[in-house]
């Protein structure tokens, strides 16, 4: 382990010119915090959450960081983004003040709370820009420990650049790997199973990781010993400590108030990084935080006064003032100066902040206030109800956009009595407009909105010889898979078993020997970090199939798929990316932990991704290729007792499609309407069979994909004709088929067709029990679909379907 002691670095990075220019950042950095602390206490901004105490281990952070890097940190990391020129003071104002012009916060365009960064990686027509010429963050979330998996992946993707020579053609995405994945955590967070489960993959993978431990002793108010063991991460991780004869990780140490040694540690750190690709931790001790945690409490509650006195002392600007005057690189005078300009600098950034925010709601603002000047003017009768709302909007010096349409809205109903007045379709046309913008403002780019967004992928049909083959279901999947993989240079698979064995269906069986352990690889039981592995591959550019073995597991990565994963593009209004395939099997097999079908918690939690329930290996081989051809996330459930049943092999591997959005109507049918998916598919299926026996005729509709869910409205279609429909899955009651009642029922209009009340039929509200009598009694069974159609028949018409019991 090596500590860093003050030293003098490299001269061109210690230059005075250097050294001042660092000690201006830092104090324009400090001065925004200060400033934004105080903006929220005097109500223009929600919450504050601010990096001062950090500035100078960033500063110098900052120095080691080349274009072509990333960034995935943490919500204090202001400094550093102002250092590598990628935030300005404006900038991070209008952050605070949530603005929704991308323009004034390309971050997130005021969807993200302050303190969450990130780079518009993308052209306005969702294509990637040159990532290897960039500096380039990642985009922040809050869960502590979150942005750990994700910045695994991207330091992962550097190891598949430099290693694998297909992938040297790609100039844009990489300059052979020579990049490296800078990680920005708190000490307490270091408590995360996320931070333990990350650090082993990087050592295991030895992928250029530098990680960056900001320890200023506490985790809120919770202190250093109730974190760590021996109050140290660095000493905790000191097993992973390389040697000249093992593998591991460079752990540093260096105080968060020691500029020179600061500067040194990282670039030294970055040159191990960069040019060995080993991952190096930097632990940054003895760092403090003058304003507390954040604006929702004071430290003083919780910090002792010596405690307190110390972090006073030992404040990094300060320490660095003394030691720029100790080692006469400026006068006091100068530094005085530095000083005036950057509180001016800060303040000036946060006026210009303030009225561009304000300014971007004046418009919206005064028409609403002529709006209802004019109801007054109308309607004298309602001016009990009316006059205290244009008072409130016409005296109101700091308007949201809510209060005017929220006035206009409430407007309308005090009018509605006079709905033939032209006044009412002026306030309902400025009311849809305003509506309008408040959807693209706060509502647009939870899916792509590219020409490459999965809904816009045509389908195109397998094609088959005169007599194909039939092979096992898997076998069409394996021949899909290797298509792809010979063809798609960016493409490759991994997951716990995936590469030796080609994974425990087979699916993947002979392909990493033909097509090499940088294609198709082996990880260990760690699915948070696999996942993460692929959204920062794909985050690059590169196109990653991650595989959670069993749909049961999914819960283990289920924060990073919804933290990270699910919402990158809406929180980033389009400004980032990453279309990782999550590749997983699930329904009918036996046992509490292999027969899962959470998919209500699964459609509730993944809004953003798209969940494709293939009923087949074809139509899941059809999707991959769909999903390969788009710019998007994808989960895809393979039906896990698929993989034997015999299937037709097509000859066109990795060209056929499927459709999102568009269900299949697998039987047609006059009575019911049977809506459902995936492996409960051959269950309504056989249950069609008996039930014609007795004179009822179902229609069965495969929805083939939950979300996006029947975009053409074809259930509603097959409702008309049947006037019943029941919804079936293997997922607990009140899950993915009360989804699907919802989408079709109020969704579609669906309940003006219904003679009968629509039925669900689902898994009991438990685990599924273990053995073939388990399975009968835990998930729904062809005599449970055959008694619950005939149920609602016999309801009808009892005197031809009479009672079963």
């Amino acid at each position: 382990m090596i500590t860093k002691e003050a030293s003098t670095p490299a001269a061109s990075l210690m230059s005075t010119e250097a050294v001042l220019h660092d000690y201006r950042v830092a104090c324009e950095s400090r001065e925004a915090s200060l400033i934004g602390r105080k903006e929220v206490f005097m109500g223009k901004a929600k919450f504050g959450i601010f990096g001062d105490g950090k500035e100078l281990a960033q500063i110098a952070m900052a120095k080691a960081f080349r274009p072509g890097d990333f960034r995935s940190g943490y919500y204090r990391d202001q400094t550093f983004m102002l250092a590598i020129e990628e935030l300005n003071l404006q900038q991070y104002f209008a952050q605070l003040y949530a603005h929704t012009d991308v323009e004034a916060d390309p971050a997130s365009a005021g969807r993200m709370m302050n303190g969450h960064f990130g780079t518009r990686m993308l052209q306005p027509d969702g294509s990637l820009k040159p990532l290897a010429d960039l500096r380039n963050s990642s985009s922040d979330i809050s869960p502590t420990a979150g942005q750990m998996p994700r910045m695994l992946g991207i330091a992962f993707a550097s190891k598949l650049f430099r290693q694998n020579p297909e992938l040297h053609q790609f100039t844009n995405l990489s300059r052979q790997g020579n990049e490296i994945s800078f990680g920005t955590i708190g000490n307490a967070s270091t408590s995360e199973g996320l931070f333990y489960e990350t650090i082993n993959a990087a050592g295991v993978l030895q992928v250029p990781l530098l990680i960056s431990v900001w320890d200023d002793a506490y985790g809120i108010s919770v202190p250093q010993e109730y974190h760590t063991t021996k109050g140290s991460i660095s000493k905790v991780l000191a097993g992973f400590k390389r040697s000249k004869k093992e593998e591991g990780f460079e752990i540093i140490t260096v105080r968060g108030w020691d500029y020179p040694a600061l500067v040194e540690a990282y670039q030294q750190a970055a040159d191990i990084c960069r040019t060995e690709h080993v991952p190096v931790l930097v632990h940054v001790t003895e760092v403090t935080q003058p304003q507390g945690h954040s604006t929702s409490g004071s430290h003083e509650r919780y910090k002792s006064k010596e405690r307190l006195e110390w972090e006073l002392e030992h404040d990094c600007i300060r320490k660095m003032r003394e030691w720029i005057l100790g080692e006469n690189i400026a006068s006091e005078e100068t530094l005085a100066q530095i000083e005036k300009e950057a509180k001016q600098a800060a303040t000036d950034a946060r006026k210009a902040a303030w009225n561009a925010f304000i300014g971007s709601i004046q418009d919206i603002h005064q028409e609403a206030v002529a709006l209802l000047q004019e109801a007054l003017d109308q309607y004298p009768e309602q001016a009990d109800k009316l006059q205290p709302l244009h008072q409130f909007l016409a005296k109101n010096p700091t308007p949201l956009k809510r209060d005017g349409i929220s006035a206009v809205r409430q407007t309308l109903l005090w009018t509605r009595h006079a709905a033939a007045h032209p006044l009412r379709a002026k306030m309902i046309g400025w009311l849809e407009k305003a509506q309008a913008q408040a959807a693209e403002d706060y509502n647009s780019y939870l899916f792509s909105e590219s020409e490459e967004a999965a809904i816009t992928i045509a389908p195109n049909s397998p094609r088959y010889a005169a007599e194909p083959p039939m092979v096992d279901g898997r076998e069409v999947l394996q021949a899909n898979f290797d298509h792809i993989l010979t063809h798609n240079p960016l493409v490759m698979a991994f997951g716990e078993d995936v590469g030796r064995i080609g994974d425990v269906n087979q699916a993947f069986a002979g392909l990493q020997e033909k097509h090499g352990e940088l294609r198709v690889m082996d990880t260990g039981i760690r699915e948070a970090t696999i996942i993460g592995q692929g959204i920062g591959a794909a985050l690059r550019g590169l196109r990653p199939i991650a595989e959670i073995q069993y749909l049961d597991y999914l819960l283990y990565a289920l924060q990073i798929l919804s933290d990270d994963l699910a919402c990158l593009q809406y929180r980033t209004k389009g400004g980032q990316k990453a279309p990782l395939i999550i590749r997983t099997r699930g329904h009918r097999l036996e046992g509490i932990w292999h027969s899962g079908s959470p998919m209500g918690m699964i459609l509730h939690s993944l809004r953003g991704i798209h969940v494709l329930v293939p009923r087949n290996m074809t139509k899941a081989a059809a999707f991959y290729n769909t999903m390969l051809r788009s710019d998007e996330p994808a989960l895809i459930v393979e039906c896990l007792n698929g993989y034997r049943l015999k299937e037709k092999m097509p000859e066109n591997l990795g060209e056929f499609t499927e459709a999102l959005g568009v269900p299949e109507v697998i039987r047609e049918g006059s009575d019911i309407t049977v809506v459902t998916y995936g492996s409960m598919c051959r269950i309504v299926m056989e249950a069609a069979e008996l039930l014609a026996e007795v004179g009822i005729s179902l229609e069965v509709i495969d929805v083939q994909t939950l979300l996006p869910f029947d975009l053409q409205h074809r259930i509603v279609a097959s409702l008309r004709k049947t006037n019943r429909v029941i919804f079936a899955d293997e997922d607990v009651p009140g899950g993915a088929t009360a989804f699907m009642m919802q989408q079709v029922l109020e969704g579609q209009d669906g309940y003006r067709w219904l003679d009968s009340k629509p039925l669900t039929i689902s898994a009991q509200p438990h685990r599924p029990a273990y053995g073939s009598d388990g399975d009968y009694f835990s998930k729904p069974s062809v005599d449970d679909v055959f008694e619950a159609a005939y149920s609602l028949m016999h309801e009808a018409d009892p005197a031809v379907f009479p009672a079963l019991r």
